[in-house]
């Protein structure tokens, strides 16, 4: 069994640098790199046959970015199947309040798949972000980034419609 200790001491820094690079993003850095470590304390056996550790973490590292981006992928089509077309609101009489309603259903539907799942579990079904991490296999912290941007940017996308409401 490999010391993991000394393989993170030795290693850590090369498959987080690798981790960013192909990633493009600190956040999915760490998060595949925490799953990397995570997996490898739960199965340590799986270095028992590696002649060549660094190489060995690398390849897992690329393959925990492989899985994550497919689970991505997977997760974002089911999304947009499940919220093409589908009103999240029911229409109202009065039509300023229509417009606003419209706005919001537009700006929920140009965020990613990843801020719309978390605003909706957060706002629709008031999860906390530790519920919602586990339920999207995601850390607490980048529940709460997702949250955080995704409210972001439907108030910079509502501003116009507010700002033209308070005009007098």
């Amino acid at each position: 069994m490999a010391d993991l200790h000394h393989l993170l001491d030795t290693h850590g820094d090369a498959i987080y640098g690798f981790l960013l690079q192909v990633t493009g993003s600190e956040a999915d850095a760490a998060d595949v790199f925490q799953e990397l470590w995570r997996k490898l304390v739960e199965r340590p056996a799986l270095l028992d046959d590696a002649r060549d550790p660094r190489g060995f973490l690398l390849r897992m590292a690329r393959n925990q970015f492989i899985d994550l981006t497919r689970r991505r992928q997977t997760r974002e089509r089911i999304h947009a199947e499940a919220s093409s077309g589908i009103p999240l609101f029911d229409t109202s009489p009065d039509p300023d309040e229509q417009a606003f309603r419209d706005a919001l259903q537009t700006a929920l539907a140009q965020l990613p798949a990843d801020q719309r799942a978390v605003l909706h579990l957060k706002l629709w079904e008031g999860l906390t972000f530790d519920a919602i991490a586990t339920l999207l296999d995601i850390p607490p912290n980048t529940a709460a980034s997702r949250y955080r941007y995704g409210l972001d940017k439907i108030r910079d996308h509502l501003r116009p419609l507010y700002n033209e409401i308070q005009s007098p």
